[in-house]
């Protein structure tokens, strides 16, 4: 462990044109000459990671080799479809607009997981909404269990701790979404000959916030390596308009809008980041807590929940597993 009082907020401080240029030039060289692709498609959901990550593409590959995809569904917020189109309109890239609802109603989506929900709340139905979400890390050192929050017609709001198999249910059900955004995705990659971008930034890669096969799938990944608070700033750096970076994470899977805190890190982006640095560079907990404003109890329960969610998420890392060796293509 470090012993010496230097970790400091500004450690997180990039040098957005060296990134940047670092970030264009391997996506460049990745896309055009190690994979032979025409360009890239990027999913834009109007927040900031996919905003960043189109920024960057245009930058590295031009404009005309860049396809967005504004892929909503019913239980997306108009807020999210409004600024899908506000960062495609500021890239000025070419755009496709697929709404999934009907895909996701064909395979049983919402019914299943409606269903789920049923199984611990009997009332929900036509009307209702609801989200799932995770109590704060930072309070005590209890289990965590996920509860769902359902929201009826007359605004009424009850929360219920959920039931192992409820609670897998409703995930397994809303990883459509990001599976059928997915599909489409490697779609129109397929008839353009382009590759497929990832949005995640360090936060989500390191503590598994994806579905595997679903958003976790991707042929390049630009920002995989950069802290949330690294990714604003390069937002800045990039001159995405204000609307999107003065937005907070959310997740927009859920009728119900949740931010990512609630519904997974359970701690603000910022004090995540510094938290997560310090865990990556053997900082204590007394040296982290000083500059995130968090007691060294608190950023040790952090601490805890970043293995615990390295070892529970380890398997959407893990590629398919092979019976017998299989010699490596040279490329």
């Amino acid at each position: 462990m470090s012993t010496e009082s230097s970790f400091t907020a500004e450690l997180l401080k990039l040098d957005c044109d060296k990134e940047t240029q670092k970030i264009t030039d391997t996506v460049r060289n990745v896309v055009l000459k190690r994979l032979r692709k025409r360009g890239v498609v990027v999913a834009l959901s109007g927040g900031i990671d996919s905003s960043v990550v189109g920024a960057l593409c245009v930058r590295a590959l031009g404009k005309e080799r860049v396809l967005g995809l504004l892929m909503p569904e019913k239980d997306s917020s108009e807020r999210t479809s409004d600024l899908g189109r506000l960062i495609t309109d500021h890239l000025g890239i070419l755009t496709v607009h697929e709404d999934i609802t009907g895909i996701l109603e064909a395979v049983g989506c919402y019914r299943r997981r409606d269903e789920a929900v049923r199984s611990v709340v009997p009332e929900y139905g036509p009307g209702y909404k609801c989200k799932i979400v995770l109590p704060n890390v930072t309070d005590n050192d209890r289990y965590r269990i996920f509860s769902v929050v359902v929201q009826s017609p007359g605004d009424k709001q009850i929360k219920v701790r959920l039931k192992p198999n409820s609670y897998l249910g409703i995930v397994a059900a809303t990883n459509f979404k990001q599976r059928t955004r997915k599909m489409l995705e490697y779609y129109h990659a397929d008839r353009l000959n382009y590759a497929v971008t990832g949005t995640p930034n360090r936060q989500e890669y390191d503590q598994g916030f994806f579905v595997k096969l679903g958003d976790g799938a991707a042929d390049v990944k630009p920002i995989a390596h950069l802290y949330k608070t690294q990714v604003y700033q390069m937002a800045e750096f990039l001159g995405i308009p204000d609307e999107i970076r003065n937005r907070p994470p959310m997740t927009d899977t859920y009728p119900m809008q949740q931010s990512q805190e609630e519904f997974y890190f359970s701690v603000p982006y910022d004090k995540m980041d510094l938290c997560l640095y310090g865990k990556n560079h053997g900082v204590s907990t007394e040296e982290v807590a000083v500059v995130a404003d968090m007691t060294a109890e608190q950023v040790e329960r952090v601490y805890r929940d970043i293995d615990a969610k390295r070892k529970a998420t380890r398997y959407l890392h893990t590629p398919p597993v092979l019976i017998d060796r299989v010699d490596e293509i040279s490329y």
